[in-house]
C-alpha cells in the first residue's frame, strides 16, 4: 500500500460523506467537523505505515495557505447567504460584538495568557489574537442558510453569528500584526512611530483598502452578473455557479496586492453581491457552489486536524495551556458577548445564545501559522513551544473543545430556540 492509495481512498470517502453527512446528521446533535475530526483521529491510530507524519511546524506554510483557502471560501458563502441589508440598526449586534466584544475578548485572554501560562506580551497577544474571531467555517449549524427574498427571513442569533464571523476573520488582523511588531520591537527597542504606524497602517488604512475594494469589486461583478447588456457578461443567466469562487479569489488577491485585508474584502464583496439583486435566483446558485466547496475543504482540514492529534499534537498541551482554553471557552467569551448586548435588540435568550455559541476553528489556525511565519515568538520558557508546540497544542484545544461542544448543543439549543419563536 502505498500512500498516495491511501489519500486517493480518504479523498474518496470524504467526499461522499461530505455530500451524505449533512443531511443524515440532521436534526441530531452531531455536525459535519466533529466526524471528520473524529475520522482523521482513528485513521490516523491505524498501523498504516503509508500515512503521512503530520507536523504543522515543518509545514507551516501549507497549513497556513489551506486554512486561508478555506476561510476565505466560508467568508463568499456567509456574505452571499444574509438577507438582512447592511445598517446601522439591523446590524447593531454585529457591531456590538466587532467593536467591543472581540477587542475585549483579546484583550482579557491576553491578559490571562500572561498571567497564568507566563508568556511575553507579543506571545500572549498573538495567541489571543488567533483565537478572538469567531469561525465562518465550522458554524454551520447557527448561521444563516440559503439565500431567500425574505429580508426578515433570519432569527438574529443565525444573523448576528454570521454576520460575526464574517467580518471579525479580517478585523483580527491589526492584533496579530501588533504581536508581530512587539517581538521586533523588544529586539529593536519601543516608539511611539511603531505605534502610529501600526494605528494608521494596521487598523486604518488596511482596514479602508478591504473596505474599498471588496465594496468596488461586488458593485463592479453585481453589475456584470445581474445587469450588463451583453449577454455573455450577464452571467446570472449562465447559471454557473462557480462564478462565485472568482468572485472569491478576485476581490481577495487584488486586496492583497494592495496591502490591504482580504478576509474583510472578500465578505464585503459577497454582501454588495447579494444586494445588487436581492431577490434573484443565482444568489441560490453560487451560494450552492461554495457550499459545497466549504464543505470538501472543512472535511480535509478536519480530517488532518483529527491526524495531528492522532499522532501526538496535544502532547505539549500543559495543564496552563488547557486552562487557558477552558476560560476562554466558558467565561471570557461568553462574559464579554453577553454583556456587550445589553441594552441591544436581542431578546434575552438569543442574547444568551450568541454570547456562547462563538465558534472556533480553522480561522485560529490560519493566524497561528501566518503569525508564526513573520516574526519569531520563542521564548524561554518550556511551556512555549520551542519549536513550534505548545502554541499549536493550546490553539487546538481549544478548537476541539469548540467543535465537539458547539457541535453537540448547536441543533438541540437552535432547535429550542425555534421553537419558542413566534416567527419561525
Amino acid at each position: 500500500m502505498t500512500g498516495i492509495d491511501v489519500v486517493y481512498a480518504c479523498a474518496g470517502l470524504g467526499a461522499l460523506c461530505a455530500a451524505v453527512l449533512p443531511t443524515a446528521l440532521a436534526k441530531r446533535p452531531l455536525s459535519l467537523p466533529m466526524v471528520f475530526l473524529v475520522a482523521g483521529f482513528l485513521v490516523f491510530l491505524l498501523p498504516l505505515d503509508a500515512l503521512p507524519a503530520l507536523d504543522p511546524v515543518r509545514h507551516r506554510s501549507l497549513v497556513e495557505h489551506l486554512t486561508e483557502v478555506c476561510v476565505v471560501v466560508a467568508l463568499m458563502g456567509a456574505g452571499l447567504a444574509i438577507n438582512r441589508p447592511p445598517g446601522r440598526r439591523a446590524w447593531s449586534t454585529t457591531w456590538r460584538l466587532l467593536g467591543l466584544a472581540m477587542p475585549l475578548t483579546i484583550l482579557f485572554t491576553a491578559a490571562v495568557a500572561g498571567w497564568l501560562v507566563g508568556w511575553p506580551p507579543a506571545v500572549a497577544l498573538m495567541v489571543a489574537a488567533a483565537l478572538a474571531p469567531t469561525d465562518p467555517v465550522l458554524a454551520a449549524e447557527v448561521r444563516v442558510g440559503e439565500p431567500t427574498d425574505d429580508e426578515d427571513d433570519e432569527d438574529e442569533v443565525r444573523f448576528a453569528l454570521t454576520s460575526e464571523a464574517g467580518l471579525n476573520d479580517g478585523l483580527a488582523f491589526p492584533f496579530v500584526l501588533a504581536a508581530v511588531a512587539l517581538t521586533t520591537a523588544s529586539a529593536t527597542g519601543w516608539s511611539t512611530d511603531g505605534l502610529w504606524h501600526w494605528v494608521w497602517s494596521d487598523i486604518l488604512v488596511r482596514s479602508v483598502v478591504g473596505l474599498a475594494v471588496g465594496f468596488g469589486v461586488g458593485r463592479l461583478l453585481g453589475w456584470m452578473f445581474f445587469q450588463a447588456s451583453w449577454k455573455a457578461l450577464r452571467l446570472s443567466e449562465h447559471r454557473e455557479g462557480f462564478v462565485a469562487l472568482a468572485a472569491t479569489f478576485t476581490a481577495y488577491g487584488l486586496t492583497e496586492l494592495l496591502h490591504g485585508y482580504g478576509f474583510v474584502a472578500v465578505f464585503v464583496a459577497a454582501c454588495t453581491i447579494r444586494n445588487a439583486e436581492r431577490a434573484h435566483r443565482y444568489h441560490r446558485v453560487m451560494h450552492a457552489f461554495t457550499d459545497q466547496v466549504e464543505r470538501l475543504l472543512t472535511a480535509v482540514v478536519l480530517f488532518l486536524v483529527g491526524g495531528f492529534i492522532a499522532d501526538g499534537g496535544l502532547a505539549a498541551l500543559t495543564w496552563r495551556g488547557a486552562v487557558l482554553g477552558l476560560v476562554l471557552f466558558l467565561l471570557i467569551r461568553p462574559a464579554v458577548g453577553w454583556a456587550v448586548q445589553i441594552r441591544g435588540i436581542a431578546t434575552g435568550k438569543e442574547r444568551v445564545v450568541i454570547a456562547v455559541f462563538g465558534i472556533w476553528g480553522v480561522g485560529s489556525f490560519f493566524y497561528l501559522a501566518y503569525a508564526l511565519g513573520e516574526a519569531d515568538f520563542a521564548a524561554p520558557t518550556r511551556e512555549l513551544w520551542a519549536v513550534g508546540c505548545g502554541l499549536w497544542a493550546v490553539v487546538t484545544f481549544t478548537v476541539l473543545l469548540s467543535v465537539l461542544v458547539h457541535g453537540v448543543a448547536a441543533t438541540p439549543v437552535t432547535a429550542r430556540l425555534d421553537r419558542s419563536s413566534p416567527d419561525r
